[in-house]
Parts: structure tokens; sequence; C-alpha cells
């Protein structure tokens, strides 16, 4: 089989996927799923969608799983489609976080690739020894960082490695949303990822702290050396934060800054990232995803907006599925996500080598470079100081 570095490997069939977690009620599995059938590259044939075996076989149903495929218990699920000659060949986790290690170690402990939610895990070294056993298995290992599957965020990516931005003085990130300006850990209603035992030590920077980072360091190339972070409770009382602001200092020195906070009345999904050049600035913004903008010195603003040709790069050009002026979105993203996920595990299911390059999915070291940035920032906060955050040292 012939591949080329801009184009991917036509598949011969769609692979079979199973997914622990996203049953009624739960918002981020059906977005997983929505991603992973719009890709074309995968047929959801199997899960345990619930941990209550009522909830977990009533989703089943409305996911149009084989009765004898729903199962009530990730361990049970591994256990037995490992055994499956049409078994699931890469298994989506999307649980509370506190789930997310023991969940990969059995799927991985009877050779099934796995997808895992972000954060990663609830601590580093939960993080490190997943690493540590992906390593020794060799099984691909993706975690959904999206917004990074955004086809303007890889043109963003390949405008700064092309240089036209000149060399990078400044990176700043922003996330702010209002969903839990009313929300309290108080009383049974209280949201899970409020609960430390199941969410973690962090609760903003946890989870939409990590897409912001992962978003930095994705478009720029460049890691976080360190960070000071200042954390906050800004909407109703809670023991974890719901706000924080960190500066950040990027590889080379290159001084940044990272907002983030769910409590900021008014705001949806207001990611925002913006690059800072010698020669110019570029701006990118979740909820105007289809156009960058792109700010020279003594030039006119320029608003590039996604499409074939025009300056978009090889990289771009293979994610995209509509012409100019006919919207893609979230979902779109979240399908090439899952895109790059299926050709990243047929090829090591068929022994094929691919094209460097071909593939920019977040892996499991980016995921352990979050989980890590998580503690940095629970560690500066309580130390009013400047602290390491060195990443990548999990490959």
């Amino acid at each position: 089989m012939s591949i080329t570095a801009n184009e991917f490997p036509q598949a011969k069939r769609r692979l079979r996927l199973g997914f622990v977690g996203g049953g009624q009620g739960a918002l981020i599995g059906e977005v997983h799923a929505n991603g992973a059938r719009l890709s074309n590259r995968w047929d959801i044939v199997a899960g345990a969608l619930s941990s209550n075996p009522q909830r977990a076989k009533a989703s089943g149903k409305v996911w149009m799983l084989a009765d004898d495929r729903s199962y009530c218990d990730y361990r049970e699920m591994a256990k037995a489609e490992s055994a499956r000659k049409d078994g699931i060949e890469a298994v989506s986790i999307v649980t509370p976080n506190h789930l997310h290690a023991p969940i990969a170690k059995a799927f991985m402990d009877v050779g099934i690739d796995v997808i895992s939610d972000k954060p990663l895990t609830t601590t580093l070294d939960e993080a490190l020894s997943l690493a540590k056993m992906q390593r020794e298995t060799g099984l691909v290992f993706g975690v959904t960082y999206a917004y990074t599957a955004h086809v303007m965020v890889r043109q963003a990516r390949e405008m700064v490695r092309r240089g036209d931005l000149g060399a990078l003085r400044q990176i700043h990130v922003e996330y702010f949303q209002d969903w839990a300006m009313d929300v309290s850990d108080q009383g049974d209603k209280a949201p899970w990822r409020l609960d430390i035992a199941k969410n973690g030590p962090s609760f903003t920077v946890g989870d939409i702290g990590t897409h912001a980072e992962h978003l930095a360091r994705f478009v720029s190339g460049l890691q976080i050396e360190a960070l000071r972070a200042d954390f906050h409770v800004t909407g109703q009382p809670k023991a974890l934060e719901d706000t924080a602001f960190m500066q950040l200092r990027f590889e080379g020195g290159v001084p940044g800054t990272l907002m983030v906070s769910q409590t900021m009345a008014g705001s949806q999904c207001g990611l925002r990232l913006r690059i800072c050049g010698s020669k110019a600035t570029l701006e990118w913004n979740q909820e105007q995803p289809e156009t960058l903008s792109l700010r020279a010195i003594g030039a006119p603003e320029q608003i590039i907006s996604r499409g074939h040709g025009s300056g978009m790069s090889p990289a771009t050009e293979r994610l995209l599925r509509m012409p100019r002026g006919h919207p893609e979105a979230l979902t779109d993203a979240w399908a090439n996500l899952y895109l790059e996920f299926a050709v990243a595990i047929q090829a090591r299911r068929g022994g094929v080598n691919l094209p460097e390059g071909l593939l920019a999915y977040p892996t499991i070291a980016d995921g352990v470079d979050g989980v890590r940035f998580v503690e940095a920032s629970i560690k500066s906060n309580e130390t009013d100081s400047w602290v390491p955050c060195k990443v990548n040292t999990a490959n």
C-alpha cells in the first residue's frame, strides 16, 4: 500500500469501537460517538455505558448495541471482547476522571487500543504508570483534546511552523464559561466534577485549563517550563477553584498567560489563543472557529477563512470536509480526531509505517503533560511561587 505524506490511507473496513461510560444523561459520550460516526472509520459495537446495570442496558438499547455486547462492568467487557473474533479494536473511556486509569489498564492488559477523555488521570503517578504500560505494549493511546483537531487550529500550527509570525515573543490563551456560576459542592445535586474523590484535586484547571494549555503548546510548538498560578472561587462557594489566572514561561524564555473560569457571566465556550511573533500576531477563537486573524506590523488585518486553496497547508487540506461558505463545527473537529485515531490504530494493527508528520492527534504523552500541568498549578497556588512544569519526560 502506497501512502503519501499528505493523504490518509484508505480504509478497507471500519474498525470496531467500544465505549465505557457515556450512557443516558451523559453529554460527552454522545459527543465522542457522533465524532466517531462522522469520521466514517468506526462502528460502535459494544459498551459498558453505565455502572448502573439498568441504565447500562437501557443505554445499550438506545445505542443499538446487541444485548450480549451491552455490559454492566468494564472488566467483564474487556475480557469478553478480547476473546471474540469480532471483538472491539479500541475502547473510548468517557467516565469520571478517577476511573480513567483502571479502565485503560484493563483494556491494555488484553491488547485493546485506548482512547481516553481528559484529564488523563487524577495523579501524575497514575499518568506515568499508564505511559509506561503504553510503551511496553506498543498500543495506540489517544487523548481527546478535540479543539486541536479544528482545521484552523491545524492551519495556525502550520503558519507558526513555517515562520509566518517570525520569532515567537508572547503566547496568551484563555477559556471562559459560566455554567458553574451557581453550582456548589453542597447537597445531593452537586456534580461529580466537584467531588475530589471522582474528579481529582482541581476543578476548572483540570477540566478546561488542560484544554487551554494543550492548545497553546500544540500551536506554538513550545513546552511550558514554569508557571505561576492563582486560584479563586468567584461563583457559589466550593472547595475547588472555579477560576484561575496564570503566568507562563515557555521554552526559550517566551512569556505567556493563561486565564480560565467557569463562572465568567455570559461566556459559553470562550476559548481563545493569541500567539505574537516578531512579525505578526495570530489569533483563533473557538466560538468563530472558521477563521484566523493575522495582524502583521504595518499592514491591515488579514482574515483567513477555512477552505481549499488560498494558503491552506497540506496538513490542513486533508482534514477539510466542506468548501468555504459551508460551515464546519466542533463536531467536525471530533470527527477529525477519531479519523486520526483510526488511521493510527489501523496502521499499528496492520504493521504499516506511516509517513512522519501525517498524524497530529494528542497522545498519552500529551495526557501526561496535562496532569503535570495541573499538579504544578496546584503547587504554585499553594506556595505562592513559580513552579517548574517540565514536560514530555514520560517519553
